[in-house]
């Protein structure tokens, strides 16, 4: 089987990547022709664990091609997936303009029948519009060729996506004719070989499950940072409740870990899809207008708590901050949306320096906030002289760090970790002035701006 693959994003790389590793002849289409010209060279634009290896041998087998030309690919292929991307317009909908160029470009280029796949995560009524573009392009050349239309929604986590392609735990493709069936079926049936199934379902609930599936993580993420402010107030642990929640099998343990909110290129980007969806059919979606409000305020918790500590902006104004973590979550170099993005801001902007380390994402920072930050060698040489640290993703590295370190190159023995990957216990055996998130606070009084926090907010002592 021959197939295209327009777009060599994020999800058009995992995707035609992980089709040519079963044996499909795959050609991925880009406008970008730098892009095109260094995926030749064996250059990988984005960070995924894997993937350049799977590309350099898929390419190697003669497998897989990239090529700007979508006019030489299609009249070789038998489905054509459109994975470009549908940034968020200023209202919060899906723009579409790319998707809906796509389309016509397979109704200029097309030479038989082929079936049409929207891999990109569309709004719902898209493949109609789609399916108008192809027909429309098809007309202007006076030809007749037969087309289908099918929704395949993804569902990849960024750092895990080969391995979520390749064993996924579903499958969902909407079609409205059998024949596009049986060619996905067909398509998809090496990915199934471990018992989960392909749902093949009516196009508009295809693209409806994208949505919710992504808005219902966003609110179990959004709940938890809710209700960890809560426990705080109350003296609870969020990290004991979310064991006893996630221990019930109705509710599971995943996408249940309080922090500094959700980012990255998809939940931001699809709840604020949704909810502009919603209000255009005259049903709001309040929970999940709700889940949007939280995350964006939880964005903003370290240097809330940082402000209480420290007593307000004036004392933050000239201090040195150390901080890990640049990406939106761990092994990747995403930074959409991140966390780290509104806390840089909200701190420079009060008048404090930042040193900031990221395993793999500080090319991604440079290229997005310039020299705004400091930009250190490795998470230690961030710390160097910083006033306290702050934790942003959790990457493993971070995870058990060189206190003898720390204590050296920290002024004071401060951290605010917004990711929980710390202990408590450990940090008050240390003598550190420690915040988490959910979780009371350890207080070292022998540091002069805890005493002033104490004071202040009579804060619990772990």
């Amino acid at each position: 089987m021959k197939i295209t693959m327009v777009g060599t994003g994020y999800v058009g790389l995992v995707t035609g990547a992980c089709f040519a590793e079963t044996g499909v002849d795959v050609s991925c289409v880009d406008i970008d022709a730098d892009k095109i010209n260094k995926l030749n060279d064996g250059e990988i634009p984005i960070y995924e664990p894997g993937l350049e290896k799977l590309v350099e041998k898929n390419t190697k087998k003669n497998r897989l091609h990239f090529t700007t030309n979508i006019a030489d690919a299609l009249p070789k292929s038998e489905i054509a997936f459109i994975a470009v991307g549908t940034p968020p317009d200023e209202d919060g909908s899906a723009d579409l303009q790319y998707v809906l160029g796509v389309a016509r470009d397979i109704g200029k280029y097309m030479q038989g029948y082929l079936v049409v796949v929207t891999k990109s995560t569309v709004p719902i009524g898209t493949a109609e519009k789609v399916r108008a573009a192809v027909q429309e392009e098809l007309e202007k050349r006076n030809v007749d060729f037969g087309f289908d239309v099918a929704s395949n929604p993804e569902f990849l986590k960024e750092g895990d996506a080969i391995d979520d392609f390749m064993k996924p735990d579903r499958i969902v493709v909407g079609v409205d004719s059998k024949k596009a069936e049986k060619f996905l079926q067909q398509l998809y049936n090496p990915f199934v070989l471990n018992g989960h199934p392909i749902i093949f379902m009516d196009i508009p609930s295809a693209e409806m499950t994208k949505y919710a599936a992504n808005s219902m993580l966003a609110t179990r993420i959004s709940f938890m940072n809710d209700l960890a402010l809560l426990c705080e107030r109350v003296g609870a642990d969020i990290n004991k409740v979310r064991k006893g929640i996630g221990s019930d099998p109705r509710i599971g343990s995943k996408f249940l870990y309080a922090g500094t909110g959700y980012g990255g290129s998809c939940f931001p980007k699809d709840v604020k899809a949704l909810i502009k969806t919603a209000a255009e059919n005259e049903h709001p979606l309040r929970i999940l207008e709700a889940v949007e409000t939280v995350n964006e305020d939880q964005k903003s918790i370290l240097v809330k708590k940082m402000l209480e500590f420290y007593g307000g902006k004036e004392n933050i104004k000239g201090k040195t901050f150390a901080l890990w973590g640049l990406s939106f979550k761990p092994n990747t170099d995403d930074m959409r949306e991140a966390p780290a993005l509104v806390i840089i801001d909200e701190l420079t902007k009060m008048g404090a320096q930042i040193k900031a380390y990221d395993p793999v994402a500080m090319e991604e920072a440079k290229r997005r906030i310039g020299d705004k930050i400091f930009y250190a060698k490795n998470q230690y040489e961030a710390t160097e002289n910083a006033d306290a640290l702050l934790i942003v993703t959790e990457w493993n590295e971070f995870r058990m760090p060189d206190f003898e370190k720390l204590n050296t190159n920290l002024k004071e023995k401060i951290i605010f970790d917004g990711r929980n990957i710390y202990q408590p216990e450990t940090l008050q055996e240390k003598d550190y002035c420690y915040f988490s998130i959910g979780r009371q606070a350890v207080i070292s009084l022998n540091i002069t701006s805890a005493k002033r926090y104490l004071e202040v907010f009579n804060s619990k002592i772990v």
